[in-house]
């Protein structure tokens, strides 16, 4: 008996929705004068990579314990963490990449001068360390970046994690270098690189919209075997609704892809937090496990099965280059991000076409709802959002369109964008918005025994029953919570309250 209780808690505990697709990445207004990027661990080394590769793009650039531009393609990567003492000489070695690839391999080294620059790192930090870190401030002075635009954070009593004031489901201690990665320090390092970049920011909601987290389709952008199929973008709602926005690239380091940790990058790390309330899209890319073994530069012969971002060459030897294939990659994410930009677009340029105009709805059911615009000259198609994700699958090629699957009872908000031949989206409309008709669901959570004692459940042979169903709850005098949604006056069926 025992064990069957045990069984019924632990279904109730785990049940969750179903995962959502990966839809295209969107394209949105993204102030190209406000593109920024920060990464932990190998992210750190990525986002650094990206700052010296994509100068002209990246205007801030933030990492989280790891070391200089180019370390690891001219020493064994394990001289460039464990707390290893980086040479003036190995500096000025990576300092002629810098210097040669100026202008061709990379953007204008002038680039650098202009970025503000971030770095932290913890004193108990054993894996990558403050030497490294301290050896990527001097590169960052070498390259002109005035003291008044570098800032290096060092704190006592903080291990190899990204650092935050808020304590989340499943990190690690603040001293411990383990999974997550992510832990409580009392420093709140998300607002402390944004502030950084932006200045002073709006207060932080630290209940951020689930629907405003969109996973993305990568494969778009490469078949790079160290990336994975799909990443996550934070759209808050203004920026969705066209509001010119500021982008920031946030990269996980080792460990902490969606695969291995889950959404905990994504949500615990406080980003989202602060992007919610001061238009700052987040972009999350995705690494992901290698194990094929293969020839770096200065490493031997390596497999990835950490998912680390390449800052040690698995990929060739232009992995800090513009040209390498990952670096390529999160530029192409940008650049799609910043596409429908009134401003240019973020080094991506953008599309001529413009926001859909007479958007409207009409027609709702208790489950649909129909949402028509005026055509748009040059479009090849149009795609439509609901709340911001895209709802067709495939390209809508009329000026009106059918939404369904909704839930009755609900407002929701609908834009569109055109689509020209070559793919690219124009800019979003304004947004229009819809109630569907019916009766909304009731939901109740609450053990079996008190839905069987307020007559939303029958006991029958000593098991519940949602009422008006046949759907097993279990013994119904075990206090084991149940969620129950009413969907017509006397059906109730087992589910998640929207």
């Amino acid at each position: 008996m025992k064990s069957l209780l045990l069984a019924i808690a632990a279904a109730a505990a785990v049940a969750s929705p179903a995962a959502s697709a990966a839809v295209a990445l969107p394209a949105l207004n993204i102030d190209p004068a406000t593109i920024t990027v920060s990464g932990l661990s190998s992210g750190g080394f990525m986002a650094n990579q990206l700052g010296v590769a994509h100068s002209a793009t990246f205007k801030g650039v933030g990492v989280f314990a790891a070391g200089p531009y180019m370390c690891a393609g001219h020493a064994n990567y394990t001289a460039c963490m464990y707390n290893a003492s980086i040479s003036s000489a190995a500096l000025s070695t990576m300092q002629a990449d810098i210097n040669n690839w100026s202008g061709t391999a990379i953007d204008p080294k002038a680039g650098i001068a202009a970025q503000k620059v971030f770095l932290f790192v913890g004193n108990s930090d054993y894996t990558v360390g403050p030497n490294p870190v301290l050896a990527l401030q001097t590169q960052y002075q070498n390259n002109g970046v005035p003291a008044a635009n570098l800032q290096l954070v060092r704190r006592a009593g903080t291990a190899h994690v990204f650092p935050t004031d808020f304590d989340a489901a499943g990190n690690n201690a603040c001293s411990s270098s383990a999974s997550p990665y992510i832990s409580n320090c009392g420093y709140d390092g998300a607002k402390a690189v944004l502030s950084m970049f932006y200045g002073a920011l709006n207060p932080r909601n630290d209940a951020p919209a689930a629907a405003n987290y969109i996973e993305f389709d990568q494969a778009t952008f490469t078949t790079n075997p160290g990336v994975a199929a799909s990443g996550w973008v934070y759209v808050p709602s203004d920026c969705a609704a066209g509001a010119s926005c500021r982008l920031h690239v946030a990269l996980h380091g080792c460990q902490q892809t969606y695969a291995t940790i889950g959404d905990r990058f994504i949500r615990n790390t406080g980003y989202t937090r602060w992007a919610d309330t001061n238009r700052i899209v987040v972009l999350f890319p995705q690494a992901r496990v290698d194990n094929t073994s293969r020839a770096t530069a200065a490493s031997g012969s390596l497999a990835n099965p950490n998912g680390c971002w390449d800052w040690i060459g698995w990929y060739g030897s232009n992995f800090a280059q513009r040209s390498g294939t990952q670096v390529a990659a999160i530029k192409a994410m940008v650049d799609r991000l910043a596409s429908a930009s009134t401003g240019g677009g973020g080094g991506g340029g953008g599309s001529a076409l413009p926001a859909p105009a007479g958007v409207g709805t009409s027609g709702a059911t208790a489950s649909s709802m129909v949402i028509a615009w005026s055509a748009v000259g040059g479009a090849s198609g149009y795609n439509v959002y609901r709340n911001g994700t895209r709802v067709n699958a495939a390209l809508v090629g009329a000026t009106s369109y059918t939404d369904s699957g909704l839930a009755a009872a609900t407002t929701y908000s609908w834009t569109v964008r055109a689509v020209d031949a070559g793919g690219i989206e124009g800019a979003v409309s304004a947004p229009a918005t819809g109630t569907t008709t019916g009766t909304a669901a009731s939901c109740f959570t609450a053990s079996n025994y008190a839905h069987v004692s307020a007559g939303r459940a029958t006991q029958r042979l000593g098991l519940a029953y949602a009422r008006g169903s046949n759907q097993n709850m279990g013994l119904w005098n075990v206090f084991v919570t149940t969620t129950l949604k009413q969907t017509a006056p006397d059906y109730f069926v087992i589910g998640t309250c929207p």
